[in-house]
């Protein structure tokens, strides 16, 4: 995900609380600020790495706060839960599409690297996996899969430092 502009980030808050309000949440302060932070960063986040973001904003910030902001953003489909780096990164689509259902993507590519993430629909991938998991007696826990994958700028990098 690449960083925000100032008014792309106040349109995905915008969209974020309309969303919440929708489903008879808040979008706190502190929630809105995590959230801003992590849009406007552009790359996946670890937990006390933002933390020190916010305390920077907010100095009375405790990291309990911070984690209650995480969960509930991801509750919420605002932001993903990374355990291939074990970091947070801002969901790339924070909206309804027209006819009031929300975006969602299935798989998250994950740089084990640079911690890009890159959200891809892929419906039809989702499906089969679910259908294995079922034949095998199991059932996914949640929508998204990571892979755990090298993007290709650090792919680059590999290979020059190669040649």
């Amino acid at each position: 995900m690449q960083s925000l502009s100032p008014q792309s980030v106040q349109k995905s808050l915008s969209e974020a609380a309309a969303l919440c309000d929708a489903r008879g949440k808040r979008l706190t302060p502190i929630r809105a600020q995590v959230l801003a932070l992590m849009l406007q960063d552009g790359r996946s986040l670890k937990a006390y790495e933002l933390l020190s973001k916010i305390q920077a904003i907010m100095p009375n910030a405790k990291p309990a706060t911070v984690y209650r902001a995480l969960d509930f953003l991801a509750e919420e489909g605002f932001i993903h839960r990374l355990d291939a780096i074990n970091g947070w990164t801002a969901c790339q689509h924070i909206h309804q599409d027209h006819e009031g259902h929300e975006h969602h993507h299935d798989l998250l590519a994950v740089c084990t690297e640079c911690g890009a993430v890159k959200e891809i629909s892929a419906p039809d991938i989702s499906k089969k996996l679910n259908a294995l998991l079922n034949d095998v007696g199991f059932s996914p826990n949640t929508h998204e899969t990571e892979i755990r994958a090298t993007c290709s700028n650090c792919k680059k990098n590999h290979l020059s430092k190669n040649l």
